[in-house]
Order: structure tokens, then C-alpha cells, then sequence
């Protein structure tokens, strides 16, 4: 049990003392990668056990999740927040775990909205119905909802939750119509699970107005038990919908945007493939992540996080904590997709459910 708790919640690295004062200046990593994009974990619980992310022979009845005053409250997520789109960032997304079950999750989206970032929520769409007027009205701007099959039978044993497909279509529902679109709709893809129902996925949301995305099957964390058999090249994806329903490309809507786009040539609306595996975007990956316990992460694939929660609750300006922020992302070179291996797979990573994917 101690190996799962130290894969999934690592040690991170404490601040330092004085961090190089940040200049002002535009602020790039070694690789003159901005920071644009910030996603922010408000719970590492979740009401699924997806197989690729919390399987349940490792996140069982035994799990210890972490307790309530280990997580960043709404107050010190929002003062982060600021500091961030003060060094640029533009685009927030709120993730979990299920960031849904985080009790007045409302609450924090209104303390957000006044940032100016576009602000948006990742979530399974298991109880999105029931929120989604209320997130809108607090500021939320748009919703991506996880939904890896429309067959009943796959979707309950992708989930592991014995959830049906309905109440997720209602979910997206309602989102759309608080206004809350174009919802995404993200499917991930594993070979032998459910790679047979990738066209009936493309005709369902035809023109609907949403967007379904197909991701490749990845070696997040170190308990989905990746394989690269497992991997569908978005490449295939596309000759499979193609072969239908033609499709064009599309220039991204911004520089580091991870989703190749793609149109139906008749009009039918757009798709989009996250090719993380076969097609490696680390080069233009502008993204930081913020773990529930206030973890800093330059990578979905990071070993280690830096602590930022020491400084909040150790009393902190606000300068010290922009001036670590900057440090650490001046220093990033990560490019694990570009480097990955069957042995860099193996190796311990923080779990998707932790950091957010």
C-alpha cells in the first residue's frame, strides 16, 4: 500500500529560499515555451474507476484519499490563480479527480471569472445536469465532459462504476443549453475496449455544434498498465471517420492547442485527435498543473512537483510566490512524449486522478 501512496502522491520539492527575482519580462521555459495554460486539481476523489485512470484494484474501498485540510482551499486557489495570469496565463481549466464532487465548487468558478482568463471545467458529466445553470451563472465559460463509449455495456466497464451513458448525454445537455458550448466531449482510446464504436462516436455528434475529441490511450501514472498494443494512432482514427464522412484539417485556435482539429468537408461541425503517443506536441505544451494540495507540475508525466502550499500557509508575499512560479517554469525542458519509451513507461509518474489530466 505504501508504494501506491507514494506513485500517487509524490514528494515534491520544497520552494527555495530566494528565487531570481522575476524581471517583468516575457516569460519562457528552455525551450522558449510560454506559459499560457493552467490547470488546477480541486479533488483527487472521483465517483468513476475508469481503467486508464483509477483503476479499482489500486483505488479501492481501502484507498486514503487526501484529507480536507490537506487540499488548497478556495481562497488560496484563487490567489494562486491571479499570480498566474499575472506571469500570462490565459486560459484556466479546472480538473479533478471529479471536480464536481468538490462542495461548492460555484463558489470558487465566481472568485475565478474576475480574472479575465478563459475559465473552464473538465468532468465526467455524471452530475452535470444538476450543476451546470449554476456553474454558467458563477462565470463558468465551457464544460469538456469524459465519455469513452455510447454502448451501455463498454461505458460501465470503461467507468467501472455501473453508471449509465444517459445521464451523461443529459449532463452535456444541459450544459449546452446554460450556454456552456461548444462542450467537448473527450473519448479515450484503448485497442480491444472500445476502438469498434469510434465512427459511432463521430455520426453521434455530427452536427450537433459539440466537438468530440479522440485521445490516445496514455501512460499516465503507474497503475493503468500501459501498453503500446493499447495505442490507436489518431492517424487511424481519422482514416476511420474519413473513410465516411470526409474531413479536412484546421489551423489550431491558438499556438500550443494540443487537439489537431479537423472538419466534416459537408459541414457537419469539426473533431479533434490528442496524439500524445504517436504524435508528440511537447515542443508547443505551454501548460502548467496544480495539484489539489498545492503541487506545482510542468509535466502530465512529472516524477516530481514543487510545493507551493509552504509558502501560502508559511506566509508568503505575493512577489515570492510569482518569483518561485517563474523560476520553476525558466527551468522546465520537459519532453517525455518525445522521449518515451516501454522503459520510460515503467517508470513511477503522478496519476492523472492527482494532478488532472
Amino acid at each position: 500500500m505504501q508504494q501506491k501512496v507514494i506513485s500517487i502522491q509524490p514528494e515534491t520539492r520544497p520552494p527555495e529560499a530566494k528565487p531570481p527575482r522575476y524581471d517583468g519580462g516575457p516569460l519562457a521555459d528552455t525551450r522558449r515555451r510560454p506559459m499560457r495554460d493552467l490547470r488546477i486539481s480541486v479533488t483527487d476523489r472521483c465517483n468513476f474507476r475508469c481503467v486508464y485512470c483509477m483503476p479499482r484494484e489500486v483505488f479501492d474501498a481501502n484507498y486514503k484519499f487526501l484529507p480536507h485540510d490537506a487540499l488548497l482551499s478556495f481562497e488560496e486557489i484563487a490567489r494562486l490563480a491571479r499570480v498566474f495570469v499575472g506571469l500570462g496565463v490565459k486560459k484556466i481549466r479546472l480538473t479533478g479527480g471529479e471536480p464536481l464532487l468538490r462542495k461548492d465548487l460555484a463558489k470558487l468558478v465566481a472568485m475565478l471569472a474576475p480574472l479575465g482568463a478563459e475559465l473552464t471545467l473538465t468532468t465526467n458529466g455524471s452530475t452535470l445536469a444538476k450543476h451546470a445553470r449554476t456553474l454558467k451563472d458563477a462565470g463558468l465559460d465551457r464544460v469538456t465532459v469524459s465519455l469513452d463509449s455510447l454502448d451501455e455495456a463498454t461505458f460501465r466497464r470503461m467507468n467501472d462504476a455501473d453508471f449509465p451513458v444517459a445521464k451523461v448525454l443529459d449532463g452535456i445537455a444541459a450544459a449546452a443549453a446554460a450556454g456552456l458550448a461548444p462542450v467537448k466531449i473527450n473519448m479515450v482510446v484503448k485497442r480491444g475496449m472500445n476502438d469498434g464504436q469510434i465512427l459511432d462516436m463521430a455520426r453521434h455528434w455530427r452536427n450537433s455544434g459539440q466537438i468530440v475529441r479522440f485521445i490516445e490511450f496514455m501512460d499516465v501514472g503507474s497503475t493503468n498498465g500501459w501498453r503500446m498494443d493499447d495505442v490507436v494512432p489518431s492517424g487511424a482514427v481519422v482514416r476511420i471517420i474519413g473513410e465516411h464522412h470526409p474531413l479536412e484539417p484546421l489551423e489550431p485556435n491558438y499556438p500550443g492547442e494540443v487537439a489537431g482539429r479537423w472538419r466534416y468537408r459537408d459541414g457537419g461541425g469539426e473533431i479533434g485527435v490528442i496524439s500524445s503517443v504517436t504524435q508528440a506536441f511537447c515542443g508547443s505544451c505551454n501548460r502548467m498543473r496544480l495539484s489539489t494540495e498545492g503541487a506545482l507540475y510542468t509535466c502530465l508525466f512529472a516524477q516530481q512537483g514543487h510545493d507551493l502550499k509552504a509558502l501560502l500557509r508559511g506566509g508568503a508575499g505575493d512577489e515570492r510566490i510569482r518569483d518561485q512560479i517563474a523560476a520553476v517554469w525558466r527551468r522546465r525542458a520537459n519532453r517525455y512524449s518525445e522521449l518515451r519509451t516501454a522503459q520510460t513507461a515503467g517508470l513511477p509518474k503522478v496519476e492523472m486522478s492527482y494532478i488532472g489530466g
